[in-house]
């Protein structure tokens, strides 16, 4: 043993890497895991990236929303411009022009985007954030290239011939598509894919409505799954750019108008927009359900699935003729809403509630039907509709609460997306960034957090997941810390390690192994040198071969770098080690006496760390008694007595 520690051996290679006819790999060659940092290099290239993929989302947003503009005017009014539709929410200018005709336009546009869904992409279909969610879960979000044209195209077809949809589902869609065909242009991860994916989609957002921070949280909520520096970062500096884009083409003007500035709420107001969120969070599930019972009866109709969307534009159509409002995405609507007083709420109070109607049945229709649109301007209607009347009720029953229309109307809105979408910081910052009036705060935190707990509490999947659940995706209800990534590889090694001697025959350790001894049962063993310096790890497999002769020294069974792990890793590091590099279990060293080993860890003690989290999740006990705390207080004054 001794004279191999001073001899000098003509070295060999295993897969290019020195070796020690004596020892197998030196210990230079050993493998230790990555050590993780949240800001690399990487991430400023990323960073770069999403910039540019921001100003491009931000730039076909709004080509967008001026082409869904200028082919609405085309179509109804006769005249080449992209100011709004209608202009008043009494507006009979259409009725007027065209009559009953009016209700073919939806259905010459629907019947365009069966086609363009039959012989383009069935991915056409759908409102935009959904798609975006899927491919991100199941594709390494890869969305096909030829999206990133289709579903603008077909989105502008289907809103400007007056389905009743938003144009930002497909703004999320195509910028994610966007980012995504940029990350497959170049090499990058699935990973820092789906981090431009993200950008782009965020950035739609911020483009469409100047509301960045409300576009990281919902790329945060409902696209990337994490909240971690590395993604945060590109995305954050995209909307960044979007909404400069924003900015210098519609200026900084809020997207959504109160019309006069708002007073911070009552505490008993406060108390009433939390029974407003609730109630509306009822109708989100309401609205959610009512979706996808209308997709399960046009799935089972006798006729090709290209027809369903005509099929529902007839809906659109008549509903529109008979209220012209509830054509297009009618952001107007949702100002009308805002600017409520009580001055004048009760007598436009049964024109809300038969708009808050209608628009549920011509949305939930056409979007059963499989066309393209988004759901935030729809959704939004409803649910101001929803708040405006159930703040009329609040102000009937409880008037000294002095309830504003115009917040219970902007309550209503964010709550039911906050409800139906479980996107709740997103519909929060919203409601602020798109009025500019922070005195809106309270009100959507206290009404999406309603509507958020009764929506999470009455159905499992939100109206963005349930489809995908339903084939089977599985998709996360939660983000927290990852557990692994919070315990230290000491913290759940094995200290007392069985090794190996490097200079021993085989045929012993063979009879040795064959004992059936505590020490011996164990699957892997870490080979040691006279110095007892790490060498490798052999199995019992490796030990056990018929085809090695008897005399053979362990050492020459070495056929792999070793991989090991240091004390002070975490046990995420500790798998990620053993997965790349396909090994059960690891022998673990100190940093300050490296290849000296301290423990050993294995797959086997990585699953036991999760019952100490399955502890704190599930056992309930008390840590404090009454009678604990009533003794020391006794006795502290016993002894103050005393004193």
């Amino acid at each position: 043993m001794a004279e191999h520690d001073h001899e000098v051996e003509k070295a060999s290679t295993t897969d290019g890497l020195p070796v020690s006819p004596s020892f197998g790999p030196t210990l230079i060659a050993a493998d230790v895991p990555q050590q993780s940092t949240p800001i690399d290099v990487r991430v400023l290239y990323l960073s770069a990236l999403s910039v540019i993929v921001g100003v491009l989302a931000a730039l076909m947003a709004q080509v967008l929303i001026r082409f869904i503009a200028i082919l609405t005017n085309i179509l109804f009014f006769h005249q080449f411009t992209r100011a709004g539709m209608v202009s008043s929410i009494n507006h009979p200018l259409i009725r007027g022009q065209f009559g009953p005709w009016v209700i073919l336009v939806p259905i010459i546009g629907a019947l365009i985007i069966g086609f363009l869904i039959r012989y383009g992409s069935r991915a056409v279909a759908g409102h935009g954030i959904p798609e975006a969610m899927e491919q991100v879960l199941v594709n390494q979000s890869k969305i096909p290239p030829k999206l990133t044209f289709l579903k603008p195209f077909s989105a502008a077809i289907s809103i400007g011939t007056g389905a009743p949809y938003g144009a930002e589902g497909p703004i999320i869609a195509t910028g994610g598509a966007l980012g995504s065909l940029i990350g497959q242009i170049l090499s990058v991860t699935a990973q820092e894919r789906k981090i431009l994916l993200a950008a782009g989609a965020a950035a739609g957002i911020a483009a469409a409505f100047n509301a960045p921070i409300a576009s990281v949280l919902l790329a945060v909520e409902l696209l990337l799954f994490e909240f971690r520096p590395r993604s945060l970062i590109p995305v954050g500096l995209a909307c960044v750019a979007a909404a400069a884009f924003h900015v210098a083409v519609e200026g900084p003007e809020p997207f959504f108008h109160f019309g006069r500035v708002m007073e911070a709420p009552t505490q008993w107001a406060l108390v009433l927009y939390l029974i407003i969120g609730a109630l509306t969070g009822v109708g989100s599930v309401i609205l959610s359900h009512t979706v996808y019972a209308i997709e399960h009866f046009f799935e089972h109709l006798p006729i090709h699935w290209m027809w369903h969307p005509a099929l529902g534009a007839i809906a659109v159509g008549v509903i529109g003729y008979l209220r012209p409002e509830t054509f297009g995405s009618g952001y107007y609507n949702l100002d009308h809403l805002l600017q409520l007083d009580a001055n004048h709420a009760s007598g436009v109070l049964a024109f809300v509630a038969v708009l808050g109607i209608l628009k549920f049945t011509s949305w939930t229709i056409s979007l059963g039907s499989g066309t393209a649109g988004g759901t935030l301007a729809p959704v939004f209607t409803i649910g101001g509709t929803l708040g405006a009347v159930l703040g009329f009720a609040c102000n009937h029953l409880f008037p000294s609460a002095h309830v504003s229309y115009g917040m219970a109307a902007l309550v209503g809105m964010v709550a039911i997306f906050a409800g139906a979408s479980r996107a709740l910081l997103t519909s929060v910052v919203f409601a602020v960034e798109t009025t500019q009036m922070p005195t809106c705060i309270l009100p959507a935190l206290a009404g999406c957090v309603a509507a958020y707990l009764v929506s999470s509490f009455m159905m499992r999947h939100s109206i963005m997941t349930a489809k995908m659940a339903s084939k089977g995706v599985r998709v996360p209800l939660e983000y927290h810390a990852d557990y692994l990534d919070m315990v230290l590889v000491r913290e759940v090694m094995t200290a007392k390690v069985t090794t190996l001697a490097a200079d021993d025959p085989v045929e012993k350790v063979r009879t040795w192994v064959n004992s059936e001894t505590p020490e011996s049962s164990h699957q892997g063993f870490p080979v040691l040198d006279a110095n007892s310096h790490l060498l490798g790890v052999l199995t019992r497999r490796d030990l056990l071969n018929p085809k090695t002769p008897p005399d053979t020294r362990i050492a020459t069974l070495l056929h792999r770098r070793p991989s090991v792990v240091y004390d002070d890793c975490s046990l995420r590091e500790a798998v990620d080690h053993m997965v790349r590099h396909d090994v059960g279990r690891l022998p673990v060293i100190s940093r300050t006496e490296p290849w000296k080993v301290v423990g050993i860890v294995t797959r086997r003690d990585l699953l036991s760390a999760h019952r100490q989290r399955i502890a704190e999740h599930y056992e309930a006990t008390k840590t404090l008694r009454i009678s604990d705390i009533r003794s020391k207080l006794v006795t502290l004054r016993n002894g103050n007595s005393h004193a």
